[in-house]
């Protein structure tokens, strides 16, 4: 969590203007002006008994509320909790430095924890984004981490831009670029089993959501399965070229939307053998995202959600 250094008051005016203290915390103004009128989270004095004038004290307290805001807890409790004084004991895993405030997210009956990444979001708060992501992998593994916190949180996202025109885009990126980081910090590849037969993921050409595969592909390598990762839209002649050069024992396709969905594609995948005369392979090919959802390609299997993923790879690998 970044640290905030409490300035000294200004000695001619009491305190530090609310503008002045937005710009040190990174929250809107009008956040500060809605804490102090709502909750009572305010000023202890005021110029000329109009101006907020933020103190030492007063900002301190701000921080605590950021703080525990940014954790999950509505700006209610949150600001109860700072009036009786509790708020240092209160276990919360972000700092709540923020930029603007777009409003709450459609996150409906969700983890507390949603709740605390969604508002991080929301705020570009980027310092305590990562200190949730690392607190919920550590506390729930990832398959449940990205079910239950990191997929809600981004699909709320999505909900939220989708419904406000091209506003709010920037916190979709910033959300997904933190959630892709910390995947990639909690999958530290082990040493994969001997013999273990390699899976090979990849977004169809033409799709470039990558995060449910970065979340598979951690995964896959938190279990010593080992994964070779391609990523967004790649090209359906250097698809086929990488299956034959790695001869997987599968290969997983995702696709967010039904354009980019090809039963023709997985045919293809499927097809591609490999090995001596007489022992040829073949790769078991799964689909997965929305884009597939409905009755799968002929020979194709589609998973029903990250865990099942896991699981049919980790097998096809192990034979």
């Amino acid at each position: 969590m970044d640290r905030v250094t409490i300035p000294a008051a200004d000695p001619a005016s009491g305190g530090l203007a609310t503008g002045a203290v937005a710009r040190l915390l990174g929250v809107a103004p009008t956040t500060l002006r809605s804490w102090d009128r709502r909750y009572g989270i305010g000023p202890a004095a005021r110029e000329g008994g109009r101006h907020r004038r933020w103190t030492g004290a007063d900002i301190a307290a701000l921080r605590d509320m950021c703080r525990l805001t940014s954790a999950g807890l509505p700006p209610a409790e949150a600001a109860r909790t700072v009036l009786a004084g509790t708020s240092r004991d209160a276990p919360v895993p972000g700092s709540g430095r923020a930029s603007r405030d777009p409003g709450p997210l459609p996150l409906g009956r969700a983890r507390r924890e949603c709740r605390g990444l969604a508002r991080a979001a929301v705020r570009l708060d980027a310092p305590a984004m990562d200190e949730l992501l690392t607190a919920v992998l550590d506390r729930y593994g990832l398959p449940a981490a990205w079910d239950e916190v990191m997929m809600p949180t981004l699909h709320a996202v999505g909900r939220k831009w989708e419904t406000a025109g091209e506003r709010y885009v920037e916190v979709e990126h910033l959300l997904s670029w933190h959630v892709s980081g910390a995947l990639r910090a909690f999958s530290a590849a082990r040493p994969a089993g001997p013999g273990a037969g390699v899976s090979l993921l990849a977004c169809v050409p033409g799709e470039t959501h990558t995060l449910a595969l970065e979340a598979l592909a951690a995964t896959l390598a938190q279990q010593a399965v080992p994964v070779r990762m391609f990523g967004a839209a790649l090209p359906a002649g250097a698809l086929e070229e990488a299956v034959r050069r790695t001869g997987p024992a599968a290969v997983v396709l995702w696709a967010q939307s039904r354009s980019t969905a090809s039963c023709s594609l997985v045919a293809r995948v499927a097809a591609i053998e490999w090995g001596v005369r007489g022992a040829r392979r073949r790769p078991v090919v799964l689909v997965a995202g929305p884009g597939w959802a409905g009755e799968p390609p002929p020979g194709a299997r589609y998973p029903a959600g990250l865990a099942d993923a896991v699981d049919v790879l980790a097998t096809l690998g192990a034979r």
